[in-house]
């Protein structure tokens, strides 16, 4: 009884999991001169930052040993937020693009930053890393369940607007019960993410070099190509799950809509 039982489950898991990747894939195509646009006002700033870090030299500055051990912690935290920042504060920004009411022209990259609560998302952003990379230190396992239960954190705070303590706790809500299922779309998302990033990265650097512009493109191109696939799984997997748990709640415009208001 329990071995049909359980392989039915996995069918269905599985059946799940690859219509929410179509989606993926077609909300992407949909949607991707507002989305690129996004990425571009969002990533290219941070990649410099990110650039900034890699071209830091800790042992060639004239501090002590601890004040270097300091810097380091730094830019190594530095590295992670920015890094992080796609999967919080750029899926919040998705989630307004996305579900911008029916009807409405095209909003523009620039009319969606206007709408974006800064504070709260760079909050849950900041929670959101500390937690996780303590998570992973400790023992792994820890940080990777606290990067799924607080993985849709950043679309909770625009499409609900929760504020940083309301949100990481409705994400929190919203897994539970569904854990493997958002564990299955985000974790591989992330990992094949980071691969092409890596491979995107090492191409550009062959071709020019190693140097701070090099390394600001290669951080910038990786992450606005790669980074919407997961704030659109974060902000789909948000819709769905609201819905399910609620009955009714925010809509993803499938088509963007270019009708005038």
């Amino acid at each position: 009884m329990s071995g049909p039982a359980g392989g039915g489950h996995e069918m269905k898991l599985l059946r799940h999991l690859g219509s929410l990747y179509v989606r993926i894939g077609h909300v992407y195509w949909a949607w991707k001169p507002t989305i690129l646009g996004l990425a571009v006002l969002v990533f290219v700033p941070l990649g410099a930052i990110d650039a900034l870090v890699f071209h830091l030299d800790v042992s060639a500055l004239d501090l002590d040993s601890g004040l270097k051990i300091a810097a380091l912690a730094l830019a190594v935290g530095a590295v992670t937020t920015t890094g992080l920042l796609g999967e919080v504060f750029f899926s919040g920004a998705v989630a307004v693009s996305l579900t911008h009411p029916h009807g409405k022209r095209l909003p523009s990259p620039f009319e969606i930053a206007r709408q974006l609560r800064y504070g709260r998302l760079i909050g849950v952003d900041l929670v959101y890393v500390l937690v996780v990379a303590a998570g992973l230190i400790l023992f792994f396992v820890p940080g990777a369940i606290l990067f799924v239960f607080f993985g849709l954190a950043g679309p909770v705070v625009e499409l609900e607007e929760r504020s940083v303590r309301g949100a990481l706790a409705r994400s929190w809500r919203l897994v539970r019960g569904n854990f493997w299922f958002v564990f299955w779309v985000l974790v591989p998302i992330e990992i094949v993410g980071d691969a092409l990033g890596e491979g995107v990265a090492s191409l550009v650097h062959s071709l020019l070099g190693h140097g701070f512009f090099a390394s600001w493109l290669a951080e910038s191109a990786s992450n606005i190509v790669l980074s919407p696939v997961f704030a659109i799984a974060a902000v789909l997997l948000t819709v769905e799950l609201i819905a399910a748990r609620d009955g009714d709640g925010p809509r993803v415009n499938q088509e963007p809509s270019l009708v005038t208001a």
